[in-house]
């Protein structure tokens, strides 16, 4: 098999389970926490590294922002035989009292973008595989942080976000809002992964924080700071799930 066009791997390259950030930058962050680190390639917006976590290998891909390119790196990962992937990102609460730097575990996605129609329709839930949130449940019960579980929305239009709809999922009981969840899990679903995703709150739309307000960097302190709790928590529970 030749390599994957974007991804630039092919079989073999990666580990079996692969955290899957956004931000290409946050690759670094992960590969900080993992001994072993090795560069395996660099394109566009995908950064893919090998590590070594508590002993268990594991690869990083970033996926740059939302969810058609999310979508692509899912394809490609699942086309080299990578067996499980986990968001590790950041997330706009939508529920008043969600802190910034809270931890949300999502157990579905609302379809509020454009990619998934593309692969099925609306009706057919996104959500990540039982085991993998299970795994990233318990990892988070050890944390002395607030996690919070529960659906959330996907939604590719950051600057189309307008009251109306940040009350609609207010009212619905949706715990917050991203940009890849959604693809992630319906992807991998549809090409036999296991998926899971955990996030950290960098703003709290109904309470009128959003990143970029409160700091001259692009997220407030706290969910600087936070990140790392989530990246443990997705590391713990890529170890168990190995």
């Amino acid at each position: 098999m030749a390599k994957q066009p974007h991804l630039l791997v092919e079989p073999g390259d990666l580990a079996d389970v692969v955290l899957v950030p956004g931000d290409p930058g946050r690759v670094d962050r992960i590969a900080g926490h993992c001994s072993d680190v090795e560069t395996v390639a660099h394109n566009r917006e995908y950064k893919l590294v090998n590590a070594t976590y508590d002993g268990t290998p594991v690869s990083v891909c970033s996926t740059g922002i939302g969810s058609p390119s999310a979508a692509i790196a899912v394809e490609e990962l699942a086309a080299v035989g990578v067996e499980t992937v986990i968001r590790v990102g950041t997330t706009g609460a939508l529920q008043s009292g969600i802190a910034i730097g809270d931890m949300v575990v999502p157990t579905a996605a609302a379809k509020n973008e454009g990619t998934t129609e593309r692969y099925e329709a609306a009706e057919y839930p996104a959500v990540p595989s039982h085991d993998v949130l299970s795994a990233l449940v318990d990892a988070a019960a050890d944390d002395a942080g607030t996690v919070h579980v529960g659906p959330i929305v996907t939604d590719d239009a950051y600057y189309a976000e307008t009251e109306t709809y940040v009350e609609d999922w207010e009212a619905a009981g949706l715990l917050s809002v991203e940009m890849e969840a959604a693809s992630v899990f319906t992807v991998a679903r549809r090409t036999g992964l296991r998926s899971g995703a955990i996030c950290t709150v960098d703003g709290n739309l109904v309470e009128g924080t959003q990143k970029g307000e409160t700091d001259d960097e692009e997220l407030p302190e706290a969910a600087r700071n936070n990140v790392e709790r989530a990246i443990r928590i997705a590391l713990e529970a890529a170890r168990d799930l190995d």
